[in-house]
């Protein structure tokens, strides 16, 4: 996978950060991840990342609500892991037998779906430190969404607990965790994308 080369704002201090530090230090409304005890600052997002974010998200939060499916939270919201791993996926869902884990202040443990857009400098947190992290915590798929390369990478745990990368079916990367949800790639780039209310009107009508 080809990698951009902005460097990543790192916090660096003596020790490993550990999950209370991480949420004393970080304000509302700031966007980081706690990783094996670093915390990774965001930087300001592009406006195309941004819209895409907003698309995806309310299409999500809508066919997810339909189905009456869970809970989906985005781009504040950390998973603690445990004390050194607290990452906050840009968009993430928890079905309905795991919602005893939301806390006020984050997730207690790994989502069921985890989706990040991709920016330059996350590029190599999002595409390996995350995918190592995911699949250790348990999250049962991970997209990966890079809006500048105009790909999308999907990840689903097998039986064997390991990511496995999933190809697109019939022109469409499908869920395995909210059946019935699919993305056709082409929808998610600025120049192509769809009202987000005709792609939900698709999704539903295939889905019965």
């Amino acid at each position: 996978m080809k990698l951009r080369t902005r460097p990543e704002i790192v916090v660096d201090r003596t020790g490993p950060v550990t999950f209370d530090f991480f949420c004393s230090y970080v304000h509302d409304g700031q966007k980081a991840d706690l990783i094996d005890g670093v915390i990774y600052m965001a930087s300001p997002e592009n406006t195309d990342a941004a819209n895409l974010f907003g698309w995806l998200y309310a299409l999500i939060f809508d066919f997810v609500e339909y189905f009456d499916l869970g809970q989906v939270l985005g781009s504040r919201v950390a998973c603690k892991l445990d004390e050194k791993n607290s990452p906050e996926p840009d968009i993430l869902v928890l079905l309905k037998k795991h919602l005893h884990r939301v806390r006020r202040g984050h997730i207690l443990g790994a989502a069921d779906l985890a989706i990040e857009i991709v920016s330059p400098e996350s590029a190599e947190r999002d595409c390996v430190k995350k995918v190592r992290l995911y699949e250790k915590f348990g999250f049962r798929e991970y997209w990966i969404i890079d809006e500048e390369l105009e790909k999308v990478t999907l990840f689903r745990r097998g039986a064997t607990g390991k990511f496995r990368e999933m190809k697109m079916r019939n022109g469409a990367f499908h869920s395995g965790v909210l059946p019935g949800f699919y993305l056709r790639p082409e929808w998610l780039w600025s120049e192509s994308r769809p009202r987000k209310a005709d792609v939900l009107s698709q999704l539903l009508a295939d889905a019965k």
